[in-house]
């Protein structure tokens, strides 16, 4: 697999290809044939994490899935690797042919990767073609965060979303574009409002899924909410009570990230959150569930990708309300933020949208949704 950086300091863009080695693959299936699967808890639900029904059907579908063909969708693009930083960094850029059309980031989740958003190119880059008119052209940009996929090794860090967001900023840079818009969910969301509130110049504004804002115990702060903001209120309850990979991560990464690393089961029910989310009302499919467990494995960058959580908890950086402009689209099935929380964060919100279907992962469960809603906000 060609992920070796450069051994010198280089602002060069040079095109990468995803080969991974058959030996990797053949070393994959062996030991998907040989899982030893953990006793079913009663009742094998969801109630105590990822059942083993789930995983005995998944690791069957594992060992049937054409990772190959999944290497030709992503190679079907044109991939590049740059250094930034000090560290190597995967993209994907597609130019559309229409000449001022708008340059656009797209940042991606955890525990998803750059490839949650393969299928929205073609809308993005050649509209006309998918409902649109050239005015809702956009230039794509879809990096590999720093310690996810084809973004490796990882460079001595910390890294954070912000440090993220200033990597971000460079690629776009140096990639020639002046001006430019950002979009995500998830972490891709949290580096989004980073780059909001370093608001750039020439920067088009930040379209996130989500605005993490939360009660702070203010007196008062409450007082206006009704049936929305509680029901909004009681799905962050429930997701607490099932993010324990949020207190694992933020606090013993490489403990989990050895298990990850020699279990490509693990790495599968580790993603539960593609399945868990929304509590039973997630729309991605086994077969994207999958291709993401399978980038992860085939690249060894669990652990990396889990020590996101660990170094947030301590950047020790103040909050800050964000004056950068901001687009907000919230889906059915994924956290409902909360507006009041969301505006004393943000300043500078111009733009909410609200859907009746699609969850924390719409660019994989409702693609054209999170499409339509981006020519709108950067219209």
């Amino acid at each position: 697999m060609n992920t070796q950086p450069s051994t010198e300091i280089s602002t060069e863009i040079r095109p990468f290809t995803v080969e991974v080695p058959q030996a990797q693959l053949d070393d994959l299936q062996a030991r998907l044939a040989n899982t030893r699967f953990a006793p079913a808890a009663p009742g094998d639900s969801w109630d105590y994490g990822t059942p083993e029904s789930y995983l005995r059907d998944m690791v069957g579908r594992w060992q049937q899935f054409d990772w190959r063909a999944e290497e030709a969708r992503i190679n079907a693009h044109p991939n590049f690797v740059t250094d930034i930083d000090g560290q190597t960094v995967h993209f994907v850029h597609v130019r559309s042919e229409v000449g001022d059309a708008t340059p656009l980031l797209l940042a991606h989740t955890y525990p998803g990767s750059f490839t949650e958003f393969l299928e929205m190119i073609a809308p993005l880059t050649d509209p006309v073609a998918h409902g649109g008119t050239e005015a809702d052209a956009f230039h794509v940009v879809i990096p590999s965060m720093p310690g996810f996929g084809f973004s490796t090794p990882v460079a001595e860090g910390p890294w954070t979303m912000a440090r993220i967001a200033r990597t971000y900023d460079a690629l776009m840079r140096r990639l020639g574009y002046d001006s430019y818009g950002i979009h995500g969910s998830d972490g891709g969301a949290l580096v989004s409002r980073e780059l909001a509130v370093l608001d750039p110049q020439g920067f088009r504004g930040a379209h996130v899924l989500q605005l993490f804002s939360f009660p702070t115990g203010a007196e008062g702060e409450m007082d206006d909410f009704g049936p929305r903001e509680y029901a909004a209120l009681a799905h962050l309850q429930w997701f607490q009570g099932v993010g324990g990979y949020n207190a694992m991560n933020g606090s013993r990464p490489q403990t989990i990230g050895a298990a990850l690393a020699d279990s490509p089961v693990g790495t599968l029910a580790y993603s539960e959150l593609f399945e868990s989310f929304g509590n039973g009302t997630s729309l991605v499919t086994p077969e994207q569930v999958i291709a993401q467990a399978s980038l992860y494995w085939l690249t060894n960058t669990y652990a990396s990708a889990a020590r996101y959580h660990y170094e947030e908890q301590r950047t020790g950086v103040e909050p800050v309300v964000s004056q950068g402009r901001i687009g907000v689209v919230v889906f059915k099935d994924d956290f409902q933020t909360i507006r009041a929380f969301a505006e004393r964060d943000n300043a500078n919100i111009q733009h909410w949208t609200e859907y009746d279907r699609g969850g924390h992962y719409a660019a994989l469960e409702v693609p054209e949704l999170v499409v339509e809603d981006l020519r709108k906000f950067f219209a």
